[in-house]
Parts: structure tokens; C-alpha cells; sequence
């Protein structure tokens, strides 16, 4: 059966945390070592090597439950965000996830957002629930993973353009439109400038003038193509 990488061991005992001294959890089971919480009671106590071994044996569970129920192709690490995310809220609940049902249909993208929806205890968002999923989804993106099957890139506008020769005709049908733009704003201006036809013949150089370096731009962008 598939064993949980030692990346997500070592990441799983950062978001467990070591006790050595049984406690209550946030639901008041009492837990010790990395988050074993099997015949636990107060005032017990034990070693590093014992929390060691505790969690490797708690962990097949919880392999096994990913094992079985995910029914895609997992990366090493995709398989660790997913134990370390069963360890946390419970083979059952795991199983009956909606992450695990769009997952086995092949949405990998789905993982993310819904690891995201696992955030809340006693109807509370909880900060250490929102790192951990944090966690764990940078975990499952780490390295090489398997993602959903990628859809085509649509080809850049310009390219499009370039090759169709629409971009030359967009640039003709400019021009056609800067002749009647410039006359339309020098009759807006009319009131303010009146009779002077040097302002306006001015007004309408620099008008032109900007107009005909956005064309001659668009034109040597799409030769550059």
C-alpha cells in the first residue's frame, strides 16, 4: 500500500506539533504525541521516539482511506496533502467529500478551493485551519503534480490579427474615421475659439498628429508579429 512521503511526514508534525504530555484538543478529546488521540488519558506521558511511532501507525489508516477512495493518478506529494487533509478531519468525512467526488472525476483545479472550504470549527473560521489548508495546498502543488487536462491557449489578439489581415483593415477603417472625428471636433470647439482658423487648424494638426502615431505604432507592432 502507498506510504506517505517524507515531506509530508515532516509537514504533517509541523501542523500537529509535538506534546508530550497529554492534553484536550480544541474539542476536548484528550491527544498526545502528533495529534493521537487512541486511549489517551490525563496525565499520561511519553517519549519523541513513542510520538514517532504512534504517528506512523496512525497514518495507515489514513493512507489507506486515500488510497481507496481516490481513484486518479496522485503525484507523491498530492498523495501527502491528501493524508495529512484525511488526518485532519477524519476518514469518513474524507470519503464522503466533495473534494474526493470531483477529484475522481478528474478535477484536479477543484482541490484547492475546496481544501479552502475545511476552515471552520464549532461553526468558527479558525486561523489554524486556515493555515493548515495553506499549508497543505502548497504541499500539493509542490514539485511535479498531475493537474486537470489543460485546455488550448486561444492565440494572442495580435497574432490573430496579424494573420487574418483584420488588423489592416481595422487600420484602413481608422483612417476612414479620423477625417470625420477631427472635423467633428473642431465644430465642438467652434464656440470657444470662434473664426480663429489658426487655433483650429492648429487643434486639428495635433489631433491628427496623435492619432497618426497610434496608427503608425499599431502598424509596426503588427509587422514585428
Amino acid at each position: 500500500m502507498r506510504k506517505i512521503n517524507k515531506d509530508g511526514i515532516e509537514a504533517l508534525k509541523r501542523w500537529e506539533g509535538l506534546r508530550l504530555e497529554s492534553y484536550r484538543d480544541i474539542g476536548g478529546v484528550w491527544t498526545i504525541g502528533y495529534g493521537h488521540t487512541e486511549n489517551v488519558k490525563e496525565g499520561e506521558t511519553i517519549t519523541a521516539k513513542q510520538a514517532d511511532a504512534l504517528l506512523k501507525k496512525d497514518l495507515i489508516g489514513f493512507e489507506r482511506a486515500v488510497h481507496e477512495a481516490v481513484k486518479v493518478e496522485l503525484s507523491d506529494n498530492q498523495f501527502a496533502a491528501l493524508v495529512s487533509f484525511a488526518f485532519n478531519i477524519g476518514v469518513a468525512a474524507f470519503k464522503e467529500s466533495t473534494l474526493v467526488k470531483k477529484l475522481n472525476q478528474g478535477d484536479y483545479d477543484c482541490v484547492p478551493g475546496q481544501l479552502n472550504r475545511w476552515v471552520y470549527c464549532s461553526g468558527k473560521r479558525s486561523q489554524g485551519l486556515i493555515n493548515r489548508r495553506a499549508a497543505e495546498i502548497g504541499l500539493w502543488s509542490k514539485g511535479s503534480f498531475i493537474a486537470s487536462q489543460c485546455v488550448e491557449c486561444a492565440e494572442p489578439e495580435r497574432q490573430r490579427l496579424h494573420k487574418t489581415g483584420e488588423g489592416k483593415s481595422a487600420i484602413v477603417a481608422g483612417l476612414g474615421l479620423l477625417g470625420s472625428t477631427c472635423s467633428e471636433a473642431a465644430h465642438q470647439l467652434e464656440p470657444f475659439i470662434g473664426n480663429l482658423d489658426i487655433m483650429r487648424y492648429a487643434f486639428l494638426a495635433l489631433t491628427l498628429a496623435g492619432v497618426g502615431f497610434g496608427l503608425w505604432a499599431t502598424m509596426k507592432r503588427l509587422k514585428e508579429a
